[in-house]
């Protein structure tokens, strides 16, 4: 967490931001306050990303899908402006450390833990794929671990399966060292995708390293 600088927002529609959760290329992730009291991760979009109208369509149908996303081990869309000057989406705040930072600080976790966490993801990605969406981006960094058990996060990147996608001809979408050898080719995708990359996510659960090494 980092503090607001002078630039950014003190409220994103509903919400009050408190502090920064982490920036990219695409935007910023705040912890952010509803008028009720109930923690929120903002997810706000650059303006220059979303002048462009491909992009904006993408991510219109893109929170709209998540929104219809239910199960105990994914993080639930609490709301959106799909048509701001800043498009932003809102999801439930889960205090926990990603699945990347513990085993970097802890080396490998037990089998146990290991058969548990795969079978709570395998559940969460189910409750993905019946949604008709593959998220195209499991890996460490997007799975948190709470106390009553792991999270999948981050469904900026997940599209309807089937749908022609908005992206730039032959773009490759996900993270390397887990994605499946169809999403890395810019191949056909469908959700045997992510089941592959939860598989490299376990490995790396269960060994410390990805199954492809480094670089």
């Amino acid at each position: 967490m980092r503090p607001l600088t002078s630039e950014d927002p003190r409220t994103v529609g509903p919400y009050r931001t408190l502090v920064r959760l982490g920036a990219g290329g695409m935007g910023v992730v705040y912890l952010a306050r509803s008028a009720g009291g109930a923690l929120a991760a903002v997810k706000v979009i650059r303006a220059e990303h979303a002048a462009d109208p491909g992009f904006r369509a993408r991510f219109r149908r893109e929170a709209e899908a998540a929104a219809r996303i239910t199960g105990p081990w994914v993080v639930p869309v609490l709301g959106a402006d799909t048509e701001a000057r800043e498009p932003w989406l809102a999801t439930a705040f889960v205090p926990g450390p990603s699945l990347a930072q513990v085993v970097a600080a802890g080396g490998p976790l037990p089998p146990v833990t290991v058969r548990a966490l795969g079978s709570r993801l395998a559940e969460a990605l189910a409750a993905v794929h019946e949604a008709g969406l593959i998220h195209r981006d499991v890996k460490p960094g997007n799975v948190l671990l709470a106390l009553d058990g792991p999270r999948l996060i981050d469904f900026g990147i997940a599209r309807h399966e089937g749908a022609t996608a908005l992206t730039a001809t032959g773009a490759v979408i996900g993270t390397p060292g887990y994605l499946a050898p169809e999403q890395a080719s810019a191949g056909p995708l469908g959700p045997p995708c992510d089941v592959f990359s939860l598989g490299c996510v376990l490995v790396y659960a269960a060994t410390w390293r990805g199954p492809f090494g480094e670089g």
